[in-house]
């Protein structure tokens, strides 16, 4: 007989491949036992433990793997003939504290940064400016270094990336990040040489580490990077910083096709009472429209309200234009492309496909059983820091998790995210909290009265923050306080027994010559005899010339009172090695 060829995914649920190959639940589980794999009905296994199984059974079934297309995804599409001119999309990126959102303040004329906690950008925001007539899309990105994943994206969206250098600073981590990013997005660089009007300003400086250090050769230099010297707070070299970003963008020739369906990016998307889903998008091809129907990952919805950036109801947006949209019935995540479609029904069709091809992608990368036994070893040794995080949007919800996954404790504590959303704190997530012994992390989130009283009643700790950083120094030394503290000994001399005087049960009364260091009243001892230590004692008492002494040192005889737990018999000739005990509290890296 045949065998029967059956496709299954990279990874599969012991439910399904028990349903797949006709056998029961309860066999499967089983033989997964009997190779050491304790599984569950709902247990994901991976391709080859699944056909390890089904061989080892004797079934007339031949597993083959489904194969994934793991291309990635681009977003250039072949324009048609009838292309016209759009405008440029700009992503000002930088190190924290360099000045990209006070620049973006000179450029528009707007105090930017007030809404920001901190002063620092805490997501991507989009503007637009005007100059000279022409329109561009300006896009805010973090600075901190927890929000990598959110420059990336800001690098991927634009066409020209300003990178903000402070020019009493120079180049800093997050300056070399926003050059990479920008290189690998295949988006034109313009350097602005910011806070040049502080006496510490050395621009020279700056261009000298750009050009040898990354390979930015400034114009001036024979180069081709435009460097322009700035000063946000004053205005010098604002409008040649734009005039700079429109001349490249006019040698890029930018285009989009406005006669087909819109298409763009999520840029941002939160929960807001009497709004519902909140999203920002931006627009790259075609026009958007109130009434259309949206499809964007694995959420849809139809636009109900189209918004400019600044919050004005407009009719429709069309290429390069940030907006603001509501409509969509679940938050679509932050990166996610989004698309028209005709109606509910084919909305509905698309993000089940999407979910299916997401759970195919996670399936690809999924922990195998081995992996889960050695977790689950792992995490019976390590303490367990649990917490719950709540964000304002989808892409500082990612930030932040993504952040306290990276916190290194050497595998002693285990930080585990039990639940995370967008959103305010919930009645749902305290009662989650208190049955796990879990702290939440609000960000950018309110704690509803009700809720903080929830909580205080339960026992459980909420923690409200606005700063990233501050959130993760708050983790930090939540995971230190569960790690074992560090037992220091620190070594302060050496004793050579000459006589044993007096030995009870509990007390020890010698004499020796200090060989090394000094010994003193208080310190413990360790008994060696032939390079074998036999005991830990305290000393108790110490006599020099029959007469009692605080500390004697290296060369002088003194006498000894030494308190023991246990009967010690000691020889002439046994080493003492005195030291302190110190217990140290221990830090992160």
């Amino acid at each position: 007989m045949a065998e029967k060829i059956v496709t299954i995914s990279s990874s599969i649920t012991v439910g399904e491949l028990a349903e797949t190959i006709n056998l029961p639940v309860t066999q499967l589980i089983g033989e997964l036992f009997k190779n050491g794999i304790v599984a569950t009905i709902n247990q994901r296994i991976d391709f080859e433990t699944a056909s390890i199984i089904v061989e080892e059974l004797g079934l007339d079934f031949d597993l083959k793997q489904k194969e994934v297309d793991k291309s990635p995804a681009t977003r250039n599409r072949v324009l048609s003939e009838n292309a016209t001119e759009r405008s440029p999309i700009v992503a000002v990126m930088g190190h924290v504290d360099h000045g990209k959102t006070s620049l973006l303040d000179a450029i528009l004329g707007q105090k930017v940064v007030e809404g920001e906690a901190g002063g620092i950008t805490q997501h991507i925001s989009a503007y637009q400016a005007t100059k000279d007539g022409r329109t561009m899309t300006l896009l805010d990105t973090p600075g901190h270094e927890a929000f990598a994943a959110l420059r990336q994206h800001g690098a991927v969206l634009t066409d020209v990336v300003i990178v903000v250098v402070a020019a009493d600073d120079g180049v800093k981590p997050q300056t070399v990040e926003a050059i990479r990013f920008a290189r690998e997005a295949n988006a034109k660089i313009v350097v602005a040489i910011n806070k040049i009007d502080k006496d510490t300003a050395n621009s020279q400086l700056v261009k000298t580490q750009l050009a040898t250090e990354h390979n930015l050769n400034p114009e001036e230099w024979g180069g081709d990077t435009i460097m322009v010297e700035v000063s946000a707070k004053t205005g010098q070299g604002i409008d040649k910083l734009l005039e700079a970003v429109l001349l490249v963008a006019d040698l890029e020739e930018l285009k989009a096709d406005t006669d087909v369906p819109a298409e763009g990016l999520v840029i941002e998307a939160h929960m807001e009472t009497g709004r519902g889903a909140v999203v920002r998008l931006l627009v790259e091809q075609g026009h958007l429209a109130p009434g259309q129907y949206l499809v964007a990952g694995t959420a849809y919805g139809r636009v109900r309200t189209l918004q400019d950036f600044s919050g004005k109801t407009i009719k429709s947006a069309g290429p390069s234009t940030p907006v603001i949209v509501t409509g969509f019935k679940d938050l679509p995540e932050f990166g996610n492309t989004f698309g028209i479609v005709k109606n509910e029904k084919e909305a509905r069709q698309a993000t089940v496909a999407a979910r299916i091809e997401r759970e195919a992608a996670a399936a690809s990368t999924n922990v195998t059983s081995a992996d889960i036994l050695k977790l689950m070893s792992q995490a019976r040794e390590a303490e367990v820091f649990n917490v719950i995080v709540k964000a304002d949007v989808q892409g500082s919800l990612t930030s932040v998790i993504d952040s306290l996954k990276l916190v290194d404790t050497g595998g002693e504590v285990t930080l585990r995210v039990i639940g995370s959303g967008v959103g305010n704190i919930s009645e749902n997530d305290v009662h989650l909290a208190a049955t796990e012994g879990t702290v939440i992390y609000g960000f950018n989130v309110d704690l509803p009265p009700a809720v903080k009283r929830q909580a205080a009643r339960d026992g459980v700790q909420v923690r409200l923050y606005k700063v990233i950083y501050e959130l993760l120094d708050d983790s930090k030394k939540s995971m230190e306080e569960l790690l074992a503290p560090e037992i220091v000994d620190t070594e302060i001399g050496k004793l050579k027994i000459k006589g044993v005087f007096r030995t009870t049960k509990d007390e020890i009364i010698a004499g020796g010559e200090v060989t090394k260091g000094k010994v003193t009243t208080g310190v413990m001892t360790r008994v060696v005899r032939a390079g074998e230590k036999l005991a830990e004692v305290e000393v108790t008492k110490v006599q020099r010339q029959q007469i009692e002494a605080k500390e004697v040192f290296e060369g002088d005889l003194c006498g000894l009172s030494l308190k023991t737990e246990q009967k010690l018999l000691l020889e002439e000739g046994d080493i003492l090695e005195f030291f302190t005990r110190e217990v140290k509290k221990r830090t992160l890296k």
